[in-house]
């Protein structure tokens, strides 16, 4: 294994150390020499997450190097935690519905404000988990609301929100409610436990939470913690960036080997920026890639919304691609994070609320509600299907089921088109060629923002992370790059194997348009192919919206007597 100077350092280094990889810079394959040169050791290697883990539990297996145990922070307070004890764990996340509900929340004239409040008690809830505190009452909330409408209704609820918070702590503890995932690592924290570890590897460090942070600290193991400052863009569920928080001597990766030197130049002038928002380290990275391949390429966002726009047009509208691949399912990326879908979402905006299949959305009297609710819980992701769902009307559920119709499975995704993917989701991944959407901020929005009024430091830290997910996004690539001339740092920059490209433009709404043949799907239509539960959503959709059994049979490729019999079948007609 030829390995740098930089590789050689840290591998003969001693005592607890950190390193700053950047993108590409093969921390895994150093990790691996630095336990490969410890034979005799036990070594724990603490991954981001689950993909990782499995990945990394490959790559130290292929060497032979059993003494090296690979689990997540997750997966070892599990086994400290959850083995044994009796506790029924949480199967999802808690919705605040589950909350309003266990916690008995009553006592408001409009429905949707208890579920605010359980929305936020769902948030304080993680952020205690997360946290190094021992009592829910040593934090301070409200200081990391950062929305107006939501900071004051979280000052006017504050007393009521820690009761709250604490007793639905007590009930999980007591066994009352399933135990969540978040509260079985933050007991692991507060057992004090010490590992049975000779060396203690941490990946990821500039995302850790504080909780695995102060575990980590606390081992007498030698400790190596590995991250990239820059990469930290997961402080929204409340991470730290430990490599800012440790005073251990500091080693370097600067070399990455998945891109050229001009992108590695792209991507230190877009981190330059961040002098714009006070003093800043110069960051120094070299391109030694040398990939000339371009079979694998991806289309990466910075949000949901602008990805499902860029899929639709491509597949859908200018029928560029025939097969495409989102990363990590699909149906993550049409669900909120606390649990509506955006079929519930398209039904409220529609005034369909018979068709409402989520509690919360049902009990709300229309999208204005919505609207308020997504106002006073920063809840980022429904605002973001709701955008989606605005711009494309009753055409939605045609336009997911031509996704899902071509979309390929993950143990084949290297036959898709294109990638889909944000850039939480593709963090770790590269591809040959990588397009960017026109979503992340840019050298004059960052201006400015900065110059509009003197910034907090809450909202300094999320500045920070916007120009760390262009950075990211950027450096996801082993070739070429196409990307916005908007994003282009503005004092220019030649980047030889990148591609400026024009901003991409999104289509205007379509879904005031009728239908027409030309939109219907490429299949022929069939009467006997099985109905799936999505077809049977979509006709249960398409029927309440009034469209006729011929344009029906169009959308759904089947006959006209198919679609008759299956309204027939499921007693549709009676219901509507």
């Amino acid at each position: 294994m030829n390995l740098t100077p930089e590789q050689k350092a840290i591998i003969e280094s001693s005592g607890n150390i950190a390193i700053n990889a950047v993108a590409g810079s093969g921390k895994t394959t150093t990790l691996i020499a630095y336990a490969r040169a410890r034979p005799d050791s036990r070594i724990l290697y603490l991954a981001f997450n689950r993909s990782v883990k499995t990945e990394a539990e490959k790559k130290f297996s292929e060497p032979g190097l059993q003494h090296v145990q690979v689990e997540t922070a997750h997966s070892l307070a599990f086994s400290y935690v959850m083995r044994g004890a009796g506790y029924t764990l949480k199967q999802g996340s808690y919705q605040p519905v589950d909350i309003a509900e266990a916690l008995d929340i009553k006592g408001f004239d409009h429905s949707h404000t208890a579920h605010i409040l359980a929305s936020h008690v769902g948030r304080f809830f993680s952020y205690f988990c997360n946290s190094n505190k021992s009592k829910v009452q040593e934090l301070d909330y409200e200081s990391v609301v950062a929305d107006a409408d939501a900071r004051k209704f979280v000052a006017l609820q504050k007393t009521r929100l820690l009761e709250l918070t604490r007793k639905f702590l007590a009930k999980m503890d007591k066994g009352e409610i399933p135990m969540a995932h978040d509260l079985y690592l933050k007991k692991f924290q507060l057992m004090r436990p010490v590992l049975p570890y000779d060396f203690i590897l941490f990946d990821e460090g500039q995302d850790a939470s504080e909780a695995m942070l102060d575990i980590f600290l606390a081992q007498p193991a030698t400790k190596v913690i590995v991250g990239d400052s820059h990469q930290q863009i997961y402080s929204w569920r409340y991470a730290i960036n430990a490599m800012e928080k440790i005073n251990f001597p500091v080693f370097n990766l600067t070399t990455s080997f998945r891109f050229s030197n001009e992108i590695a130049s792209l991507a230190v002038r877009i981190l330059q920026w961040k002098s714009l928002l006070g003093p800043a380290k110069q960051p120094l990275i070299n391109g030694y890639g040398t990939s000339s391949a371009v079979k694998s390429k991806a289309v990466i966002a910075r949000t949901n919304t602008s990805l499902l726009v860029h899929a639709v047009t491509m597949l859908v509208e200018r029928k560029e691609i025939k097969k495409l691949y989102f990363e990590g399912r699909f149906e993550t990326y049409t669900y909120a994070d606390e649990g509506a879908s955006i079929y519930d979402i398209m039904n409220l905006y529609l005034d369909k609320n018979a068709m409402i299949k989520d509690p919360m959305l049902k009990a709300m009297n229309g999208v204005g509600d919505l609207e308020d609710y997504i106002r006073k819980t920063e809840d980022n992701q429904m605002g973001l299907l709701l955008e989606v769902v605005k711009k494309y009307g009753n055409k939605l559920p045609y336009y997911i089921k031509q996704i899902k119709d071509n979309h390929i499975e993950t143990d084949d995704k290297d036959k898709a088109d294109y990638i889909f993917s944000t850039v939480h989701r593709c963090k770790g991944m590269e591809y040959d060629e990588v397009t960017l959407a026109n979503d992340f901020i840019t050298e004059k929005k960052l201006k400015s923002r900065v110059e509009e009024k003197e910034p907090d430091a809450m909202t300094l830290q999320k500045i920070n992370e916007e120009i760390n997910l262009l950075y990211v996004a950027v450096t996801r690539t082993r070739n070429r790059l196409n990307i916005p001339e908007e994003l282009m740092p503005a004092s220019g920059i030649n980047v030889l194997a990148a591609v400026a490209t024009p901003a991409y433009t999104p289509p205007e709404p379509t879904h005031k348009k009728p239908w027409n043949k030309h939109n219907t799907p490429a299949n022929k239509p069939s009467a006997y192919k099985p109905w799936t539960t999505d077809d049977d959503e979509m006709l249960t959709n398409l029927l309440q919206m009034e469209y006729g059994t011929k344009e029906i049979a169009a959308k759904l490729g089947r006959t006209y007597g198919a679609i008759e019999a299956r309204i027939k079948r499921l007693q549709l007609r009676d219901e509507f």
